[in-house]
C-alpha cells in the first residue's frame, strides 16, 4: 500500500513557477498510475494531469496544458508537477493520488478513479 506526500506549494506571483512533488513510500510508483488534482475554495476537486506507469505517457486537461507538466522520477519514487505561467485562478490546494489498476491508453482524472491520496499542498497565486 502506497503512502503519498505532496510538497512544494507556496505563494507565487502571477506569471511565476512552482514545482510540486509527490513522494511515495511503502510501494514503488511503477505499480501506480498517478494523478494531480486541485481544489479551489468553494469548488470541487478537479483532476488536472495524470501519468501512466506503463510507458510514462501523460495527459493534461486543457486548462493547464502547455503550462503544467507532470513527470516521474522512478529512481526517487517521486512524481512532479511543474507549473509555469501561473495565474490567480490556479490558486488551490493541490493533491496527488494513486491507483494500482490501469490500462494502456487510458487516463484517469476523476476523484473516484483513485484510492490513495496525499494530504495536499497549498498553492496561492497573488501579487
Amino acid at each position: 500500500q502506497v503512502q503519498l506526500v505532496e510538497s512544494g506549494g507556496g505563494l507565487v506571483q502571477p506569471g511565476g513557477s512552482l514545482r510540486l512533488s509527490c513522494a511515495a513510500s511503502g510501494s514503488t510508483l511503477d505499480d501506480y498510475a498517478i494523478g494531480w488534482f486541485r481544489q479551489a475554495p468553494g469548488k470541487g476537486r478537479e483532476g488536472i494531469a495524470c501519468i501512466s506507469p506503463i510507458d510514462g505517457s501523460t495527459y493534461h486537461v486543457p486548462s493547464v496544458k502547455g503550462r503544467f507538466t507532470i513527470a516521474r522520477d522512478n529512481a526517487k519514487n517521486t512524481v512532479y508537477l511543474q507549473m509555469n505561467t501561473l495565474k490567480p485562478e490556479d490558486t488551490a490546494v493541490y493533491y496527488c493520488a494513486g491507483r494500482n489498476s490501469f490500462y494502456a491508453g487510458l487516463y484517469y482524472t476523476r476523484t473516484y478513479d483513485y484510492g490513495y491520496w496525499g494530504q495536499g499542498t497549498q498553492v496561492t497565486v497573488s501579487s
